[in-house]
């Protein structure tokens, strides 16, 4: 069994408040699990107008190169789909 994890940092140079910070988070929130069938949350920058940090999360019984290639590809994906929303760094971590 192989357990993928991918935290996104994200910047969010525009937003003035919480409430803009959340009308951005939503939709990836949303979107992601439903394109990639990963678990998501937001795990850091809560507080933090103009950044947030999320979590992808995946389970599979086999191939280590696929997890990692769908965690790549999700982080790639949200990049090109959010315009607003800036990948400034990733982390993957494979158990």
């Amino acid at each position: 069994m192989v357990i993928g994890l991918c935290v996104v940092e994200l910047s969010l140079e525009g937003c003035r408040s919480l409430k803009e910070k959340r009308s951005l988070i939503k939709p990836i929130l949303a979107r992601l699990p439903k394109e990639f069938n990963l678990a998501v949350a937001e795990v850091g920058g809560q507080d933090a107008w103009a950044a947030a940090e999320i979590a992808l999360v995946s389970v599979s019984a086999g191939d280590t190169g696929k997890m990692h290639g769908l965690l790549e590809h999700a982080a790639d994906w949200l990049e090109t789909h959010f315009p607003d929303v800036e990948v400034v760094g990733t982390r993957i971590e494979l158990l």
